[in-house]
């Protein structure tokens, strides 16, 4: 009587794949196609999609193959389906700067490249009495992920209230802690303007304007109260005069600057609380024939790339926002530690003064 042959496991070789013109598809492939075109099931797709250990290699890498060929990508609204969550992150922005809402958009992709996440963004007026529905609308029917809030709406206690309920992870950019540390990026604005209120009283500088923001952002609190505290710790008490508040655009810049260059004595410095009010600093002081820095010196604040266009280049506190966008998207990303581990300080930024052709010792 002979001995059964041993039984020997079978090779699992993934079979090669259709050539393009042998799948049969006449649009964009998705995920039907690449898990009937590689003989596995829709979840084992979407497992290999979402990196679960759970596939064999060679299937594994069968069905990465084929996605690759068919320049196939997952769609975050279906992965959220499948995971009851989305792959969305969302920019929500009540900001009249174009340019720091586009600086914080780059900044929030830098992070999320390459991650399965994808950036969603909402304007919204906060001045209207049912913005805050709408951004909880927003959350809710998108199923987002987790959300970035910048200035202004970032420092509305209501608005962060209703996220709280929503359950959605959410983080606060804002000139000062307003959250617990995890929910918060403080961009530290107030030790940023008194940098440049040193800077200008060193340059000799007595009779000085400021152009603040709208009374309604923290951030105008903190950029012209710290201008204000760095002034008055070296001696000067500027008067209520030489205070005029814009609404961080360029035309209101020209207007502020017009109101303080009528001024007698007229200032021979203006610090403005952003770069597109100091732009406008430029225009008016055109139009009354004066010279930059020789007649006026101005100062900016942001640091956007309208700084350095600028003729002469404008001396201005340099903020990150780029890196402040990218470092939000990361918060939301990682996993927040509890315990004895969690986050008892708010990350930071810190804002510097940086020195161009804007700005020089007042004529005698």
């Amino acid at each position: 009587m002979t001995e059964p042959a041993p039984r020997t496991r079978r090779s699992r070789t993934a079979s090669p794949l259709p050539a393009p013109e042998d799948t049969g598809l006449t649009g964009k492939a998705t995920i039907n196609d690449i898990a009937r075109l590689t003989g596995v099931s829709k979840k084992t797709v979407s497992r290999v999609i979402n990196n679960s250990p759970l596939v064999h290699p060679e299937t594994r890498e069968k069905v990465l193959a084929l996605m690759k060929q068919l320049g196939y990508t997952p769609d975050p609204q279906a992965r959220g389906l499948a995971f009851r969550r989305s792959f969305l992150i969302g920019l929500v922005y009540d900001n009249p700067t174009a340019q720091y809402i586009v600086n914080m958009q780059y900044g929030a992709l830098d992070a999320l490249r390459d991650s399965g996440y994808e950036l969603v963004v909402h304007p919204c007026d906060s001045s209207k009495e049912d913005y805050i529905e709408g951004v909880r609308r927003f959350v809710q029917q998108q199923k987002l992920h987790g959300v970035i809030l910048i200035p202004r709406v970032s420092e509305d206690e209501q608005l962060a209230t209703a996220l709280r309920e929503t359950g959605v992870r959410y983080v606060r950019i804002a000139s000062v802690p307003m959250d617990a540390a995890t929910h918060m990026l403080v961009t530290q604005d107030r030790q940023a303007s008194m940098e440049a209120a040193n800077y200008v009283e060193s340059l000799g500088h007595r009779t000085i304007g400021l152009i603040t923001g709208p009374r309604r952002y923290r951030s105008t609190i903190e950029r012209g109260g710290g201008f204000l505290a760095g002034l008055d710790a070296r001696g000067i008490e500027l008067s209520p005069d030489y205070i005029f508040e814009g609404g961080y655009t360029f035309d209101s810049g020209v207007a502020g600057a017009e109101y303080l260059l009528a001024k007698s004595p007229r200032p021979t410095a203006i610090f403005a609380c952003n770069d597109e009010m100091a732009a406008g600093v430029y225009k008016a002081a055109m139009r009354r024939g004066l010279s930059i820095p020789g007649d006026l010196s101005v100062v900016g604040f942001d640091d956007s790339p309208l700084a350095a266009q600028l003729w002469p280049a404008l001396t201005t506190i340099h903020s990150p926002t780029r890196d402040v966008g990218r470092q939000a998207a990361h918060m939301l990303l990682g996993e927040e530690p509890s315990g004895p581990h969690a986050v008892k300080e708010p990350r930071t930024v810190s804002p510097q003064l940086v020195v161009r052709d804007s700005t020089q010792r007042p004529k005698v």
